[in-house]
């Protein structure tokens, strides 16, 4: 079974630091890309950073950028999002997840979601 695990969350003051992390088991970095989301109240959910499975490659969404960093460790099976200089517009739940492409010769999308975490920014 897949799990994701995503803690980290808590309140903060606007200007501060949080490191959310994601422990997965049932995946390997390998084969999955990792991804964070977010959704604040009363907005849609959006992407906010993904780290490829292949290479280790870094995304980020204009609003984050800069501010935040995502890493991976192999050991633990953990993805980590290390949050800076937080806004309070950077409030909502964020979730991990992990997909993957996989399959010959009709691929197929896997796609699974851990339970969220909540980050509160106060001005």
């Amino acid at each position: 079974d897949v799990q994701l695990q995503a803690s980290g969350g808590g309140l903060v003051q606007a200007g501060g630091s949080l490191r959310l992390s994601c422990a997965a088991s049932g995946v390997s970095f390998d084969v999955y890309s990792i991804a964070w989301f977010r959704k604040a109240p009363g907005k849609e959910r959006e992407g906010v950073s993904c780290i490829n499975n292949s290479d280790g490659a870094t995304y980020y969404k204009d609003p984050v950028k800069g501010r935040f960093t995502i890493s991976r460790d192999n050991a633990p099976n953990t993805v980590y999002l290390q949050m800076g200089s937080l806004k309070p517009e950077d409030t909502a739940v964020y979730y991990c997840n992990a997909h993957a492409l996989l399959g010959y010769p009709e691929p197929m999308t896997f796609n699974y979601w851990g339970q969220g975490t909540l980050v509160t920014v106060s001005s």
